[in-house]
């Protein structure tokens, strides 16, 4: 009886000791980690999936500009706001294209991102075939003409800012993954989408933020 006992016993602890590994292999994929990919101009910040933000939550950031001694901006480009470019600025009246939350500072200010290069002078180069800003009165004339149109300038009311050391310090905390993104991902990726995507190019352990809630609350 006592060897049947040990056996049972040993069963149990085998039993046991398998359910252990399976829980803590399961937890550590809920689990939220930031990657080692170091910031720089032109890359993407993803926030991670509990992130409880009005601006931020399920963002996506594209950094403009990152030099760590000095701070760090960029524009949330995912959030579209109901309303559009010509309700906004008289001299585009012609222009129905979507305004996007860019940010929440300067707010009340209107940003551009476009495709259109050296048609637009005083652009700065992002990444490859995308461009931040330029000459506003170059812009005017080429919307006027049609030249620039929604398929290849976005509107961004406000922008995210971070001082010296302070995106780093998020990203020790893994509020964001560092991401890639190319101009055509930028421009034809639907803002709905952009935060599931750009968790999907990451892969690996990622793939199950988009398993979490948006607020566990809801569950």
């Amino acid at each position: 009886m006592s060897v049947l006992c040990d056996k049972i016993t040993k069963t149990h602890a085998i039993i046991a000791q398998k359910s252990y590994f399976c829980i803590m292999d399961l937890a550590e994929k809920f689990v939220i980690h930031s990657n080692s990919l170091e910031p720089r101009q032109g890359n993407i910040l993803i926030s991670e999936p509990l992130m409880n933000d009005f601006h931020f939550g399920r963002s996506v950031v594209l950094l403009i500009d990152h030099i760590e001694s000095e701070g760090t901006f960029g524009v949330i480009i995912n959030k579209k706001l109901n309303v559009t470019v010509n309700q906004i600025v008289d001299d585009f009246s012609d222009l129905e294209a979507p305004v996007f939350l860019g940010g929440p500072v300067a707010d009340d200010q209107l940003f551009f991102i476009h495709t259109l290069g050296d048609l637009i002078p005083d652009s700065a180069p992002i990444i490859d075939g995308l461009y931040w800003g330029g000459d506003n009165e170059t812009l005017k004339t080429l919307v006027n003409t049609g030249i620039a149109n929604e398929d290849n300038v976005r509107f961004y009311l406000g922008y995210a800012g971070w001082d010296s050391g302070q995106l780093v310090s998020e990203l020790v905390r893994n509020s964001w993954l560092v991401g890639n993104i190319t101009a055509e991902q930028y421009m034809h990726t639907m803002p709905e989408h952009m935060w599931q995507d750009s968790v999907d190019r990451m892969k690996g352990p990622y793939e199950m933020w988009k398993r979490f809630p948006k607020n566990f609350e809801d569950n």
